[in-house]
């Protein structure tokens, strides 16, 4: 173990990312937030700190509690941090709402036209925004 770990590799070695490449794009992309804050790909982790991590719709703040270099196999990875339970009931309301929303609005015949197109997206950030 290394104290000395970039942000990007230790995202790729707990598995959050399958490549560096795909770690630092998310980093540099505003979609990884280290300790509250927008950060660069070399940022050096530290044990205890907190990471927000955006993937598509889940949204993960999870705590670093040890520092790899390797990616491992997956139960080893799963021991580099832990979700806070906060972190864990949003995902899953914000799951349940999807869900709802999913089961609510059955498929269309048609596309839907520019009217309907604006009232999607409403409902979708009033559902981000709560």
């Amino acid at each position: 173990m290394k104290s000395n770990i970039r942000l990007d590799k230790w995202l790729w070695a707990a598995r959050f990312f399958k490549t560096r490449a795909l770690a630092k794009k998310a980093i540099e992309g505003g979609k990884i937030h280290y300790q509250g804050q927008r950060s660069k790909c070399s940022k050096v982790v530290e044990i205890g700190a907190f990471v927000k991590i955006t993937q598509g719709w889940e949204e993960r703040i999870v705590e670093i509690k040890a520092l790899a270099e390797q990616r491992r196999g997956a139960p080893e990875a799963a021991l580099l941090y832990v979700e806070t339970a906060l972190s864990i009931d949003r995902r899953v309301e914000l799951a349940e709402q999807r869900k709802i929303l999913r089961v609510s609005d059955m498929t269309p015949v048609k596309k839907p036209d520019k009217r309907n197109r604006r009232l999607i997206q409403q409902a979708k950030q009033l559902l981000l925004a709560e």
